[in-house]
This record gives C-alpha cells, structure tokens and sequence, in this order.
C-alpha cells in the first residue's frame, strides 16, 4: 500500500504545475484523496481534497481559484493542476489518503501518505 508523488519542480511566479499522485495497495475508488504541503519551518497544512468519486472537491483559501483538484478512479491517479502559482506555494507537496469516501482536511484524518515533491516558485 503506497502513494507516489511527482510532477514538482522549478517555476516561475505566475507559472503552471501539475502534480499527480500513483495509489496501489487498496481499492483506489474506495477513498478520498487529499493534498497537503509543508514550507520550511512550518507546520503541514491541508491544500486540497476530493470525494472517492471526485464530485466533491474543498480548497484552502490560499488555493481557491488557482489550484484544482481531480482524480482518475481507472489510472487510481489523483492530481493536482497549480495556476498563478506565487512565492508563497514554494513547499513540499504530499498526497494523502483518506480512510473515507468523505472529504477531510486534518491530517490525523489521513492514514497513508505519498514521499511528497518538492515544488519552487521564484520570484
């Protein structure tokens, strides 16, 4: 039972990323997924999340507008399209799972979590 994250990597403010994480292990559909990320001395924080169907997605405020969230129950793939990126989204990005079909946005509400990627936004 894994979760693998990649797509990070090096863009410019006002760029684009894709983010995409691989489930194997257990019945992909079964589970919400979530994005969370964490910046150099700060604590982790809930990003993005949707339903095991993927009809329901929920955002942080930071996020709204820029990132969404969508998954693909046949490839058990989540992912994560990053718009108008800014300095401030520079973080490790992880992909977590969630015991639930329902959304969660703690992390003591995901079991299973990928290695993360490390996006950089430069200004």
């Amino acid at each position: 039972v894994q979760l693998q994250a990649y797509g990070g990597g090096l863009v410019q403010a006002g760029g684009s990323l894709r983010l995409s994480c691989a489930a194997s292990g257990r019945t992909f559909s079964n589970y919400a997924m979530g994005w969370f990320r964490q910046a150099p001395g700060r604590e982790r924080e809930f990003v993005a999340a949707v339903n095991w169907r993927g009809t329901t997605t929920y955002y942080a405020d930071s996020v709204k507008g820029r990132f969404t969230v969508s998954r693909d129950n046949a490839k058990n793939t989540v992912y994560l399209q990053m718009n108008s990126l800014k300095p401030e989204d520079t973080a490790v990005y992880y992909c977590a799972q969630r015991p639930s079909a329902g959304l969660g946005q703690r992390t003591y509400e995901y079991d299973l979590w990928g290695q993360g990627t490390l996006v950089t936004v430069s200004s």
